[in-house]
């Protein structure tokens, strides 16, 4: 009894934080219900109804979100992933002023999102963006790009989703730091005379870093997997302010903000969070079967 006295406040607390708003979430998902009528809503008013499910998923669109989103988060998870480890693995040995280098890769992570969001549209700008005008000087662009609002251009004869790069691009940027915070840590923990040793026995840089360090980082580096992936999978923050979902960067959040706030279709918006939601607990089940299978 005194031990359940003791976690009663942390039951409360999770219960009100975590569980109490996915239950709502499950409840408004299956009603037809818009945001003028939230205020008014008692509970005899509650039906049931899984049309909106059925509109989600036949919608104009949605898969197309969901493309675009699936792509956003994988690319984003593994450009993040790698660039993290290579500037770890880049100021991992002591030299002059690398405190102060390690500082200033943390600045984009510290940055708040409006702030970054800001400095990138004004460089890519068409009209006045230091992108534009270095292409035009130096890399004989003719016309000025439109990096936030292109969906596609050839380059060398390949179509490239220009404006989802950029957003990718940009996540990559902000995202990093963390990545190469948690991988400092753990290779700060790996003994050197493990290298030193593999070193002696005629190992290549390549191969103490495959069949060294790697295995050492691998438990961080799926932890981090999986914490990007569902991150970036429901961002809304970037994909908005960059380019509000224009130029094929509609991501399956950005569609829920217009079902919402657009719409006030509170149903519809409740059904694409619970889409999510179950979406999303299949790179979670995943890294919690390589965990207890001993892999991470």
């Amino acid at each position: 009894m005194h031990g359940r006295l003791l976690v009663a406040p942390t039951l409360l607390v999770v219960g009100g934080v975590v569980v109490l708003p996915m239950a709502a979430v499950l409840v408004l998902s299956v009603q037809d219900l818009r945001l003028i009528e939230v205020r008014s809503l008692s509970l005899g008013d509650l039906g049931l109804t899984f049309e909106n499910f059925a509109r989600v998923l036949s919608g104009p669109g949605f898969w197309a979100a969901v493309r675009t989103t699936v792509v956003y988060a994988v690319l984003t998870t593994a450009g993040s992933l790698a660039a993290g480890l290579m500037v770890a693995l880049a100021l991992r040995r002591p030299f002059p002023g690398r405190g102060a280098v390690r500082a200033l890769m943390l600045v984009p992570y510290a940055l708040p999102v409006v702030a970054g969001t800001t400095i990138w549209t004004t460089l890519l700008n068409p009209q006045y963006g230091a992108v534009n005008e270095i292409g035009r000087r130096f890399l004989g662009w003719e016309a000025p790009v439109s990096f936030l609002t292109l969906g596609e251009a050839e380059v060398a004869g390949v179509p490239v989703p220009v404006a989802l790069f950029v957003v990718v691009a940009f996540e990559v940027w902000k995202s990093f730091p963390l990545v190469f915070l948690f991988v400092t840590a753990r290779l700060q923990a790996v003994p050197r005379e493990v290298e030193e040793a593999a070193v002696v026995d005629g190992a290549s840089p390549v191969q103490v870093f495959r069949h060294v360090l790697l295995p050492q980082l691998a438990g961080v580096l799926g932890v981090l997997a999986v914490l990007r992936f569902i991150w970036t999978f429901q961002n809304f923050n970037d994909v908005y302010l960059l380019t509000g979902g224009a130029g094929g960067t509609e991501v399956v959040a950005v569609r829920v903000y217009q079902e919402l706030a657009v719409r006030a279709d509170v149903g519809t918006a409740a059904a694409l969070g619970v889409l999510m939601a179950l979406a999303l607990s299949l790179p979670l089940a995943g890294y919690l079967r390589a965990v207890y299978r001993g892999r991470l």
